[in-house]
């Protein structure tokens, strides 16, 4: 089982760290949009060219040497996140903000079949979290962040809740290191990175599970953005299904998501309705935004499908 500490311990993850750190010292701010959003910004007449930090590590634009000091040349070189590009540079990976911190995850565009992800969806979900943590008096002591991808959701609770046991689970070894730097970059001690396959590699009950899982149908099944099934919600039910067995009593399960509209009907809802029917579990399902990626309805495979919602799910055990 591959399982990461707190503290990177290969050179290339200690230079990640570092160049974090200079970035954050420098006061870096860089808010991730949506790749079509992205693309279309970098794609104007005066985007060809990076003029400043946002624009190399946010926008991820081709940039001279000369424009980044020698500490940021040093931390990149070291990081091997130098990628040549004509006669310019560009950064193998990103930054973003989510409230007080800064999180690494890949560059633009992500296509890499590890890539990590970050983008709206991401705010979207940690803005959930901290509402429910916010409300939330019962003592939450374990707490499993299910494909944590850059880990935001896991350090959002690990903040939280210091005196919890947090675990940032993925089966993508690139999103495990990506967490343990995003994690030490916020000085955090009480959360480890582990490789698990849903819940299968880690034992016990959890107090708070949390997801936000991939919910595309992606033809080039990339990790982070394919769903599987029929309209991308095969894994949404697999974690859902996996938290009802592993929640200790009171624990809750907290799943933002996606899902394909076909006719006026929601399948995931439909299914989770059907499997909490006449049980003892409380739960909640509300449309958080209504249409999202609306131009993956031009392919093929979302050719019956009305829109893309995203949803939330607040899953808990009675005691």
């Amino acid at each position: 089982m591959h399982e990461s500490g707190l503290t990177p311990t290969c050179e290339r993850d200690i230079a990640l760290l570092q160049l974090g750190s200079l970035l954050r010292a420098r006061g870096y701010h860089f808010i991730t949009p949506t790749p079509l959003t992205h693309e279309r910004v970098n794609a104007r007449a005066d985007a060809a060219l990076a003029g400043d930090l946002r624009d190399v590590f946010g926008w991820n634009r081709p940039f001279s040497l000369e424009l980044l000091d020698e500490p940021i040349m040093t931390a990149m070189r070291g990081a091997e996140v130098l990628q040549p590009c004509g006669d310019l540079w560009r950064s193998r990976v990103r930054w973003s903000s989510l409230d007080e911190q800064l999180y690494l995850h890949a560059g633009f565009p992500t296509e890499q079949a590890d890539a990590v992800f970050f983008g709206p969806d991401t705010y979207r979900f940690v803005r959930l979290l901290k509402a429910h943590l916010a409300h939330e008096r019962r003592p939450i002591r374990r707490i499993a962040d299910i494909g944590c991808g850059s880990g935001a959701g896991a350090i959002c609770t690990a903040l939280a809740r210091p005196q919890a046991e947090v675990l940032a689970l993925d089966i993508n070894p690139e999103a495990l290191a990506f967490t343990t730097v995003n994690a030490r970059l916020a000085g955090l001690f009480n959360l480890q990175a582990r490789h698990s396959d849903l819940l299968r590699d880690v034992d016990g009950q959890f107090d708070l599970i949390i997801a936000n899982p991939p919910y595309m149908l992606d033809p080039l099944r990339r990790t982070y953005r394919h769903g599987g099934g029929r309209h991308g919600s095969a894994l949404s039910l697999a974690i859902f299904d996996t938290a009802m067995e592993r929640l200790a009593p009171g624990g809750t399960l907290l799943l933002y998501s996606g899902v394909a509209i076909v006719k006026g009907e929601d399948a995931l809802f439909n299914a989770i309705a059907l499997s909490l029917r006449d049980t003892g579990w409380d739960w909640q399902y509300e449309e958080i935004d209504p249409d999202v990626f609306g131009e993956e309805l031009q392919n093929q495979a979302y050719a019956e499908v009305e829109r893309i919602a995203c949803v939330a799910l607040r899953l808990t055990c009675r005691q």
